[in-house]
């Protein structure tokens, strides 16, 4: 590489991030601010490092978290250095694990260099084996409960002797550490490792081996680490074992950004570098290159509250901006009716769907959104999730309903069958269908009379039972509420109790995406008073629509807060901004409060130009309206850069509490200054849900007419079909082509 074209990169560097770049010699922590630019801080390192000759490219070490990561830090050095940078390893920690044992492995003479990675439904595979062999039930103790429990003890490098010692002797524990037994056999005998174990082997070969760590850690003379925060400890140790020679280990991360303790990432270690590695340099990337002032001045005075922390503060030499949105809404209904408008108001002004976010804590919020946008023609995708209504849970209590509503869906009919599992087998639903189709019955007739049929009788109870459970559904719905009948499909279905059984974390989100169907058939009765079960699944067809999606690329976004992490948008609106939302009550009552405020952060530092952050009176979240007060952290915001737009009660939030002065738990640097008080007062009552949108008789278009869409422009109407007290509208737009929208919603004008 030339030595004018490094010169003229440093030259464009600010003067942190120039000084990062040239710090050679020794531990080095870099924090980096959102924004900051640490990927060109890293690529650029790289560069110097060659191009002053302080070390071969064969010497470098850069470790990533995902493998799209390191193909872009591959790709943006080659595109700088050319064959100059050849022989550089950029790998994430599960792929430079799996070099090193492919070469290695074989020196203790239980593992081979032809070892097999398990991935999760591998292992699952072999634990229920190890469970069946036990003869515990996966009723009784999930296989996925189990696998996620061995995770975290390899994680915390505690082996099968000793699971019992760390994690306690009652029942279920020692149940795991048998299966654990047993899995941890399973994997030698097949010459087999899992994820975790390509790390935890790693680690453990450098310890029993000098020889070996003495080859790797002599070849890297320089180390940088990507992400420092989202380390776990053996990782950390991994990073100290290859650099324990040279010491020359660069990590790049943000403290305030630490947010996947879920996952096994302790804090420590970056809040704790300096004592891991004596002598270090620190470097604060604190110019932001993403957002403007206001938002920056709003990020800071949130984080600033945490104790937590190294301590920075970002800033800019850009503009000020606009103000930091603020609204309270009624209700989640509400919510949902704003973002809409808000986004269609700023397309029309020039803006692409694409430059859009909506941020949540919990993904079940999705759905009113979703709901919205679908009716308005809205074109959106869901990242780091699925569509609502293709959620494996949804379209499982969705079948159960589509089954009552059409006893001859056969095609529901088998996917809820061993949903939950009822030991019917895959021999005896052929039976079904094939008697089915010789006697022009629905399969579910087949099953009330599966005694009638010698090639059923071995399973002629379980196959009556489960037609008497839908006989039992049907009866329900002619006396009970819809949405209090859905609620009562999950639990008489068992489906509730299953997941329960399961205890994770995920299946308690599973359960609440449950209850938020029951949200969703609530808010269509409120729309539709006389609507009934069949109008319900038709509207649901609409929102299941792929095809009317608009530009794959022009698309607003949808995703969870900790989905976003690393993405940028123009505006994002964070909605949900309520106590025991978001902070979660969860993380409230296990004192993670901190680790919430840094979720706040990466969501406001999410916004380049304008941010919104909602919140409710009252939600009905999870099949329950809950009365909402506003999120401690809309309190911490700083007044002078918030710009209230709620109407004028006594329900509006305090904005601008004083932060702390000092970080007390690792406060090398003092926080921002605190800021002016706004105005604090007692909540009002919450107000009433809007009553539904007008009658369809009120829509007085003819298909063939020219009429005008505020977003989408002019077009022509070519269908609509009446549903429950709206239209569905198909139209021909000149310019974005055909979409389905709700007439209610579309606010269509003749052209």
């Amino acid at each position: 590489m030339l030595q004018h074209v490094l010169d003229e990169k440093l030259n464009a560097m600010n003067p942190r991030q120039r000084e990062a770049v040239e710090y050679t010699d020794g531990p080095l922590l870099i924090l980096a601010g959102a924004g900051s630019g640490k990927t060109t801080v890293l690529i650029n390192r790289i560069a110097y490092l060659l191009s002053k000759g302080l070390c071969a490219p064969y010497h470098i070490l850069a470790i990533t978290f995902t493998n799209k990561a390191a193909k872009e830090l591959c790709d943006r050095i080659d595109a700088m250095m050319g064959s100059d940078a050849f022989g550089v390893t950029a790998a994430t920690f599960h792929s430079f694990c799996g070099r090193v044992l492919r070469a290695e492995i074989g020196v203790d003479g239980v593992f081979n260099s032809n070892y097999t990675i398990y991935d999760t439904d591998d292992g699952q595979r072999v634990i229920k084996a190890a469970m069946k062999a036990l003869e515990i039930e996966d009723s009784t103790l999930p296989a996925r409960s189990v696998q996620w429990a061995i995770s975290r003890a390899k994680d915390m490098r505690v082996g099968p002797a000793d699971y019992c010692k760390h994690f306690g002797r009652d029942l279920r524990e020692e149940q795991i550490a048998k299966i654990y037994a047993r899995y941890d056999a399973a994997l030698r005998e097949a010459n087999a490792l899992d994820f975790d174990d390509m790390i935890l082997k790693t680690v453990e070969l450098f310890e029993n081996h000098p020889e070996i760590l003495a080859k790797y850690a002599g070849r890297f003379r320089y180390i940088m680490v990507d992400e420092y925060q989202d380390t776990n400890p053996l990782q950390y140790r991994l990073v100290s074992l290859l650099s324990s020679k040279f010491r020359n280990i660069c990590v790049v991360g943000d403290d305030d950004q630490s947010i996947y303790k879920f996952r096994g990432a302790t804090i420590e270690n970056i809040l704790l570098f300096e004592e891991h590695f004596p002598n270090a340099k620190v470097i604060r990337l604190e110019q932001n290159y993403r957002s403007t002032a206001n938002i920056l001045e709003a990020a800071n005075a949130v984080i600033a509250h945490n104790t937590q922390r190294k301590g920075k503060e970002l800033w800019t030499a850009g503009e000020k901006g606009e103000p930091v949105y603020v609204k309270r809404v009624n209700d989640d209904f509400e919510e949902s009716r704003f973002i809409t408008e808000t986004v269609q108001d700023r397309v029309v002004k020039g803006a692409k769907f694409s430059e859009f976010a909506v941020l949540y804590r919990t993904n079940a919020q999705a759905n009113s959104v979703e709901r919205y946008f679908v009716k308005s023609g809205i074109p959106y995708k869901v990242v780091g999730g699925f569509r609502f209504y293709e959620r494996k849970e949804i379209k499982d209590i969705l079948a159960y309903m589509q089954v009552v509503n059409n006893p001859r869906d056969d095609l529901r009919l088998k996917r809820i069958i061993n949903e939950p599992k009822r030991k019917i087998g895959a021999t005896t639903i052929a039976n079904i269908e094939n008697i089915a189709r010789q006697e022009f019955l629905p399969m579910l007739e087949v099953m009330r009379r599966a005694g009638e049929y010698p090639a059923l009788s071995r399973t002629a109870p379980a196959l009556m039972e489960f037609a008497r459970l839908m006989d039992h559904l049907t009866a329900q719905l002619e006396r009970t509420p819809l949405d209090e009948w859905v609620a009562r499909v999950a639990r008489d279905s068992g489906y509730i109790a299953m997941l329960e059984l399961e205890g994770t974390d995920e299946a308690k989100d599973r359960i609440n995406n449950i209850m938020e169907l029951c949200t969703s058939v609530k808010q269509y009765q409120q729309d539709n008073p006389e609507g009934k079960l069949s109008g319900f699944l038709e509207e649901v067809s609409l929102m299941t629509d792929l095809d009317q999606m608009g530009d794959e690329d022009d698309r607003v976004v949808l995703m969870t807060l900790h989905s976003a992490k690393g993405l940028e948008f123009n505006y994002v609106f964070m909605i949900g901004m309520e106590e025991g939302l978001f902070p979660s009550q969860r993380c409230l009552d296990d004192g993670e409060i901190e680790e919430e405020r840094r979720l706040m952060y990466v969501g406001v530092t999410r916004a380049r130009k304008c941010l919104y952050l909602l919140h409710a009176r009252q939600r009905m979240l999870y099949g329950r309206t809950q009365f909402c007060m506003p999120s401690t952290f809309l309190k911490e915001l700083p007044v002078l850069v918030v710009q209230d737009l709620s109407p004028k009660t006594a329900f509006t939030p305090s904005f601008g509490s004083a932060p702390p002065t000092k970080n007390t738990a690792y406060g090398s640097r003092t926080a921002a200054s605190p800021v002016r008080t706004g105005f604090a007062a007692p909540a009002a009552q919450p107000a009433i849900r809007k009553a539904p949108a007008a009658p369809a008789a009120a829509f007085n278009f003819n298909c063939g007419d020219r009429v005008k869409h505020k977003t989408f422009g002019a077009g022509t109407l070519l269908s609509k079909t009446p549903m429950g007290s709206d239209f569905l509208l198909e139209v021909q737009f000149d310019t974005v082509g055909t979409k389905k929208i709700m007439a209610n919603f579309a606010k269509l004008t003749k052209e």
